[in-house]
């Protein structure tokens, strides 16, 4: 795992998401270790961790661990993985579903114009 990908959970969303979201954007990654496509797209998460490696953070958020569900539940997730960008405290932008590398890339560029 790339040194700007962490693991985070409810107890630490507020802290290491969302006031953290005002120095850097954040990247949150709702998954499930039994979603085919979570697995999918987590190399893809590599890659782009290690090409937006000064401009972005990626927070890796397991639903099934603890009480992460809140998570998903308060954003009105639907479906697994779901990626939402978080800036200055806010929700930026999101997707869901396994995608590749190049719709990462123009997926980070236009919510943040880096």
């Amino acid at each position: 795992m790339h040194n700007n990908i962490f693991i985070a959970n409810l107890e630490d969303f507020n802290t290491s998401v969302i006031e953290a979201s005002h120095n850097t954007p954040v990247l949150i990654d709702l998954w499930a270790d039994w979603c085919s496509p979570c697995r999918v797209i987590a190399p893809v998460l590599d890659k782009l961790a290690e090409e937006y490696a000064d401009e972005i953070r990626i927070a890796k958020i397991e639903v099934d661990e603890g009480d992460n569900m809140k998570i998903a539940g308060k954003y009105q997730v639907r479906g697994f993985p779901t990626l939402i960008l978080f800036q200055n405290g806010e929700e930026t932008g999101r997707f869901s579903g396994a995608k590749p590398l190049h719709f990462l890339r123009e997926f980070i560029d236009k919510h943040t114009a880096l």
